[in-house]
């Protein structure tokens, strides 16, 4: 039973971490929240592809003015 316990608690992490920019980009509305996601989703398995994503994610915009 504790073993379960520690294995959801390490997966949460992971998935956490590894949809870490996606939860940002979601958390601060961002404008490209669904294109974070896609990029996230099929290229955050490599490093790179993560950080670009995490980057994206944490950059200021300017929220139209109208």
């Amino acid at each position: 039973m504790e073993s379960a316990i520690i294995m959801f608690v390490f997966l949460s992490v992971v998935v956490g971490g590894y949809l870490l920019p996606s939860i940002i980009a979601c958390f601060r509305h961002h404008p490209n929240g669904a294109a974070i996601f896609v990029l996230n989703a099929f290229a955050g398995w490599s490093f790179g592809g993560w950080l670009i994503a995490l980057v994206w994610a944490v950059i200021h915009f300017r929220a139209d003015s109208a």
